[in-house]
């Protein structure tokens, strides 16, 4: 089958499951996660992962979530990072944008993104989703200069037409070179649209699929650490 069709299927089934589960796992940035053994003289550093029900861990529980997998391996290098899941099922950039000003009353140094998918399942507008991601995006730096943007990319069913498609893929990369953010390509990269790396509604990665977006996380985060 052909793999923009699977992408297309998946997409359309987690904006309907998104829809229907409004529920986070560990959604907000008072979320707890284990300490590493950097000593106590060490302060404890904030990534806060910020988007729908991928990051949210989909019926998964939280230790089986990419986050909770990236929190292991910054763990296991004695690095003084705290992973924080603000992840919210069913999520648009413009939920976001009205969300974020709750999520930053904690201290961040770096931000990873992943909103936009469901955008795209609705169709909405691309330039409509640039400004809100613009938006999230300025209202971090505005609040912590300092903290470090990491923008997950991802891509639009291709019945919405070339011309959607195209422009909302190519919105990542752009936002990414404009707020000098890292950017991630595509977040469901090896995962969208292969079975046996989802759940049995074909949309949200299981825990292989998970492990597999974490790596995804990871070789572009790791340098920021």
């Amino acid at each position: 089958m052909n793999k923009l069709f699977l992408l297309s299927a998946i997409l359309i089934l987690f904006s309907a499951c998104g829809s229907n589960n409004s529920e986070s796992v560990d959604s907000g940035p008072l979320a707890k996660n284990p300490q590493p053994a950097t000593g106590a003289a060490v302060p404890r550093r904030n990534i806060v992962f910020f988007g729908n029900s991928l990051t949210a861990a989909y019926q998964l529980s939280p230790e089986q979530g990419f986050t909770a997998i990236i929190q292991k391996k910054i763990d296991a290098l004695g690095l003084p990072y705290r992973c924080v899941n603000a992840g919210l099922s069913g999520e648009t950039t413009a939920d976001g944008k009205n969300r974020i000003d709750w999520v930053l009353k904690q201290p961040v140094d770096i931000f990873v993104l992943e909103l936009g998918g469901n955008d795209a399942l609705r169709g909405l507008p691309v330039k409509a989703s640039r400004e809100n991601l613009q938006a999230i995006i300025g209202k971090v730096k505005a609040r912590y200069p300092d903290c470090k943007i990491v923008l997950a990319g991802m891509l639009a069913p291709p019945n919405l037409g070339s011309a959607y498609t195209t422009a909302f893929k190519q919105m990542y990369p752009d936002l990414a070179q404009n707020n000098r953010a890292t950017l991630i390509p595509f977040l469901l990269d090896g995962v969208g649209g292969v079975p046996a790396l989802n759940l049995e509604d074909g949309i949200h990665p299981n825990v292989d699929g998970q492990k597999i977006v974490a790596e995804n996380v990871w070789k572009v985060l790791k340098p920021l650490l």
